[in-house]
């Protein structure tokens, strides 16, 4: 009863933010300002949770998360799941973010010795993260956003199908059959059929 309630209250929570983006989009302005300001809500709590380490990036993030909303709200159809379109946006803003952070960290951390430099070479688990990438970009989108938000951001099931707007069934045969791409991928084989 619990689980019903808390999903009927998402399910009013998105159909609120879907009309006022609507109406936005057709010029109501006051609409369009409400929905900016309900969504800014949603999204500072999105990004205080994955930024936990960071919490004085959060407001500037969410900023170019907003920016880019309001950038990108001519590509929004209203067939679409909005939570999943804005938490698109919010996670290729996120990722982003990180990357630009990664970078700063490297040029911020000086080099202790000539030596160091040549001392080892570590670059595996850096490489067979860019590896895995470029397979997932690969895979088809139904197999592939599964893969990512189940197995590699640690999403459940049914936040995954409320996310990218697959059920539940499409969700799991998705990382069934995008897993068994992979492997192949992995061992050198293709198995088209699969697809």
């Amino acid at each position: 009863m619990q689980r019903t309630t808390s999903q009927e209250q998402l399910n009013a929570r998105e159909a609120q933010l879907q009309a006022l983006l609507l109406r936005g989009m057709d010029g109501d302005a006051a609409a369009y300002r409400e929905f900016l300001v309900a969504l800014g809500a949603h999204l500072r709590a999105f990004l205080r949770r994955r930024l936990a380490q960071r919490p004085a990036e959060v407001e500037d993030l969410l900023q170019e998360v907003l920016l880019a909303v309001h950038n990108a709200r001519h590509t929004y159809r209203a067939e679409q799941p909005l939570t999943a379109w804005v938490q698109a946006i919010a996670r290729y803003k996120l990722t982003d973010h990180f990357r630009a952070y990664a970078r700063r960290e490297a040029l911020q951390d000086p080099l202790q010795a000539d030596d160091e430099l040549f001392a080892s070479e570590d670059d595996e688990p850096a490489q067979a993260s860019r590896d895995l990438a470029r397979l997932l970009q690969q895979l088809p989108e139904r197999q592939r956003l599964p893969i990512v938000h189940v197995k590699l951001e640690g999403l459940s099931v049914e936040e995954t199908a409320r996310l990218t707007g697959l059920s539940i069934s499409a969700v799991k045969v998705g990382i069934h059959r995008g897993l068994k791409l992979l492997a192949g991928m992995i061992r050198g084989k293709r198995n088209d059929e699969d697809r």
